[in-house]
């Protein structure tokens, strides 16, 4: 394209964030512009600008996703609808940590009154670890044809049923399939809530919004277990399980009258505009008139359109732009929609929102997503993600089983609530984790993304993780040194304040790495990811008691805080080699998403 005939000061900004564009790569986003000007330069095009693409900012960031101008469009949503719904998800999120943690308070009890052994509540930790991981899968597709709200209202239902279970547990049976159903309903919290927070905020948003998701599962994931045995204490171990249910309930009805559907159909309202040469051409999108066929049948159209108009005007006042021989250039924007009619409140609430791909009852098409599905196996970003996740959850199985197996005993001589309060130096260091690495990440981006020419790379976020590669294993090293040792609680409880700051760190950063990465495809990668934490957690969940009797706690942790620092430090080769991964596997991810979005 001659350099005189170049596009909207704005538009060349975010060409590059178009998967039409020969130049898109997933990851790679146009985010940031130092100077923003809406006005083209109407000498340059040949004629009123109106046609062209109008690209949505704030301040000096370039919005992503575009928005749209329907009221329908979650982006678009009033301050105090969004901060709602983010409210109902972070409660989700953190209940269903809290119910999938709050067994542990309860073994005691069980163990002298129905003789259930340790080792069997072990093996219900392992089921609950993959109805986690195998539950965020099979629900997946369903997200994709039947709306995101049925997802929630399916996983809580199930975990109330799997705490009613729980609260009259007698036998070993009990305890091992209850815990299935509870974690099944924390499957709701591994793709799901990711999914509509990304559909309720903009990229440059995830950091800090991620944040408020990994507090809401720190604060499950470690208080819970400190409230199931206030329970305890204080009431009946039976009300650990009865005030699930009550929660669980309450959290149905929400579900059902006051949770909106985040589901929107982008590409209904998505424009593209065709600029050749400083000709532009604009029509509304659907499905098939993305197909390559439709492009270069407008391509034709216009060739002839021109052509014609020269013959016509054999002395035209002001020269005709002349095509090049380059590739059209296609922007999408997504500014229509104005007219769209508000949804009622029933609509707004429905349970089920079929997405405008569904095709008949949609069975077939679930079968075949599912099976899809599989291939995010094949994303090294999944893959590694996966891993660091799965660590925590793995140390997280490690220093609980020592707390419970020490500190009950001599010379400690703790009781529940002690035992249970060691977890709120992990909730600390999560905090402070989660802060770090996901609002200062948000800023950190943006100020990478400015000394990048405005372009923001994925692996901006991974910086993150390197201070607690570090910090984390320190943590697990002087926890179990000063266990073994009898150590003041003071260097104990900061080991593990540090343990919980790699805590917070990891999850927050692979999250927002894999959403950065593969943006459209949000809920099937934290699939991927929830499918190799929860196995991990598994495996070591079946590993953790035959480890520490035969290796001792020190050695244990040693090896441990190994594992977690070289996981961690795997963020350096993807920082240095992850635009590549994204290039290389950028086919499999918009061919992935022409099957989802499409009838098939």
């Amino acid at each position: 394209m001659p350099r005189d005939t170049v596009l909207s000061p704005v538009a060349t900004r975010v060409e590059l964030n178009d998967p039409l564009n020969e130049e898109f790569i997933p990851g790679t986003l146009n985010i940031y512009s130092q100077e923003i000007d809406h006005e083209v330069n109407k000498d340059k095009y040949g004629g009123d600008t109106g046609d062209l693409p109008r690209v949505k900012t704030k301040g000096n960031i370039i919005l992503f996703p575009q928005p749209s101008d329907s009221p329908n469009d979650p982006l678009n949503w009033p301050s105090w609808k969004k901060i709602y719904n983010f409210a109902i998800l972070v409660f989700i999120t953190a209940l269903t940590a809290a119910t999938s943690n709050d067994a542990s308070s309860i073994q005691d009890t069980l163990n002298e009154k129905y003789g259930i052994t340790y080792d069997s509540m072990n093996v219900g930790a392992g089921v609950l670890f993959l109805g986690i991981g195998w539950g965020t899968f099979f629900l997946t597709p369903l997200s994709s044809l039947y709306g995101r709200k049925i997802t929630y209202f399916i996983c809580i239902f199930l975990g109330l049923l799997g705490a009613v279970w729980f609260a009259l547990c007698k036998r070993t049976s009990d305890t091992i399939w209850s815990q299935l159903f509870v974690g099944i309903s924390e499957s709701c919290a591994e793709a799901q809530v990711q999914l509509s927070l990304s559909e309720l905020y903009f990229m440059h948003n995830l950091g800090t919004v991620l944040t408020f998701y990994i507090l809401a599962t720190s604060i499950g994931t470690y208080l819970g277990p400190l409230i199931a045995s206030f329970i305890v204490e204080g009431i009946n171990f039976r009300y650990v399980g009865w005030m699930s249910v009550f929660i669980s309930a309450g959290t149905l009805i929400v579900i059902a009258f006051v949770m909106d559907e985040t589901y929107f159909d982008r590409l209904k309202f998505t424009v593209q505009t065709q600029v050749l040469d400083g000709v532009s051409s604009r029509k509304l999108s659907t499905e098939q008139e993305q197909e390559d066929s439709n492009m270069k049948k407008l391509f034709s159209t216009l060739t002839k359109e021109l052509k014609t108009s020269d013959e016509e005007d054999h002395a035209p006042a002001t020269p005709q732009p002349q095509l090049s021989q380059e590739k059209p250039v296609f922007i999408e924007t997504a500014d229509e929609g104005a007219d769209d009619p508000p949804k009622s409140y029933w609509q707004s609430v429905q349970m089920i929102t079929p997405t405008s791909n569904l095709k008949g009852t949609g069975f077939k098409q679930y079968c075949k997503r599912l099976k899809s599905l599989l291939k995010v196996f094949l994303f090294p970003p999944v893959i590694f993600s996966g891993l660091v996740w799965g660590m925590q959850d793995a140390l997280l199985t490690f220093y609980i089983t020592v707390e419970d197996d020490t500190y009950y005993d001599p010379p400690y001589n703790y009781g529940d609530t002690k035992v249970g309060l060691m977890n709120v130096p992990c909730l600390i260091g999560a905090v402070i984790g989660c802060i770090c690495a996901g609002n200062v990440s948000d800023y950190f981006s943006i100020f990478l993304a400015k000394r990048n020419s405005g372009i923001q790379e994925a692996e901006f976020r991974l910086w993150f993780l390197i201070p607690p590669a570090f910090i984390a294993p320190v943590g697990l090293i002087l926890f179990a040194v000063g266990t073994d040792h009898y150590w003041h609680w003071v260097p104990t409880y900061i080991g593990l304040g540090m343990v919980g700051f790699g805590f917070g760190c990891a999850g927050d950063v692979s999250m927002s790495y894999l959403m950065d990465a593969y943006p459209d495809m949000v809920i099937e990668m934290m699939t991927g990811v929830a499918v190799i934490n929860n196995c991990i957690g598994c495996i070591f969940t079946f590993a953790c008691s035959p480890w520490l009797d035969a290796m001792g706690n020190i050695k244990t942790f040693i090896i441990l805080a190994v594992l977690e620092f070289v996981v961690m430090l795997g963020a350096v080769p993807f920082i240095i080699y992850g635009k590549r991964v994204r290039i290389w596997t950028k086919q499999w991810y918009l061919d992935f998403i022409a099957m989802r979005d499409g009838k098939q």
